[in-house]
């Protein structure tokens, strides 16, 4: 992608909110993400000003006394993707030494369950963690330097060698293998691919079919595209709206989040 273009979403993602911290997609916590992922540098004015919005909210005393209220059957249930993209990405644009920060990994590590994630899920019988709510927590973890969560979290995912079921082998579910950028909070087989390299590594056999996956859809030209969006163009009606438009630059974004997960498993 070249300078000015990137340049140009950093400046749109930058300006002001007028709604709530995880308003979809404006808010300043989605704004923190995607400029994250824009590769903006730490001290970064508009990163600096959404990651502050973003712990104003996400690290609030109320909402976590809240969310530790919601214990059932021994498990909290929670939205922890939340808590962890957050405490990942407020760690890229610089904000270390904040007390909020090692507030939100206490939290994520206190609530983390048997089988290594994380779930939202409020009916009883639910024992099993999300592929959603898990793989931001293992990014903020081992991001904090709490590397024996991030370490069980990743043995989650490698038990299901990445996007599939272990009760039957098959994909856990169609969406998880289609490329989206970005991502958002969905989980998908590149998301799970950066998630493992960025807490254990990809040295791991269990990585392989997920990695083959992502290698069969590399176009001719070397790039990767997008296999459908989960955001509006500025200006559309409803739900899900941007505040900028990603348009040909999500499949560059993606091209180099893809190729970076191959260079780190040693398959370019």
């Amino acid at each position: 992608m070249s300078q000015p273009v990137r340049d140009e979403l950093v400046a749109g993602l930058s300006r002001g909110y007028g709604v709530h911290a995880y308003s979809k997609w404006g808010g300043a916590f989605w704004r923190l993400l995607s400029l994250v992922d824009l590769g903006v540098q730490p001290g970064h004015p508009g990163a600096t000003a959404a990651a502050e919005e973003t712990l104003e909210w996400v690290a609030s005393p109320r909402r976590l006394a809240e969310i530790h209220k919601r214990r059932i059957d021994g498990r909290v249930r929670r939205c922890a993707s939340q808590d962890g993209r957050a405490l990942q990405a407020c760690l890229d644009v610089g904000l270390t030494g904040d007390p909020r920060l090692d507030t939100l990994a206490e939290s994520l590590v206190e609530t983390q369950w048997p089988d290594g994630g994380w779930n939202c899920d409020r009916h009883p019988q639910v024992t099993h963690s999300s592929f959603n709510e898990t793989w931001g927590p293992i990014l903020g973890l081992a991001r904090y330097g709490a590397t024996n969560a991030a370490g069980r979290g990743a043995e989650f995912l490698l038990e299901h060698r990445i996007v599939f079921s272990h009760r039957t082998g098959e994909p856990a579910h169609p969406v998880m293998l289609k490329l989206h950028f970005p991502p958002y909070w969905h989980y998908n087989v590149l998301a799970g691919l950066r998630t493992v390299a960025a807490s254990v590594g990809l040295n791991d056999a269990r990585t392989d079919d997920a990695l083959d996956l992502l290698e069969s859809k590399r176009h001719a030209d070397g790039s990767w595209r997008t296999e459908g969006k989960w955001w509006k163009r500025p200006g559309s009606k409803g739900s899900n709206v941007d505040v900028v438009d990603w348009g040909g630059t999500a499949n560059e974004l993606l091209t180099e989040q893809a190729e970076g997960v191959l260079r780190a498993a040693g398959r370019l």
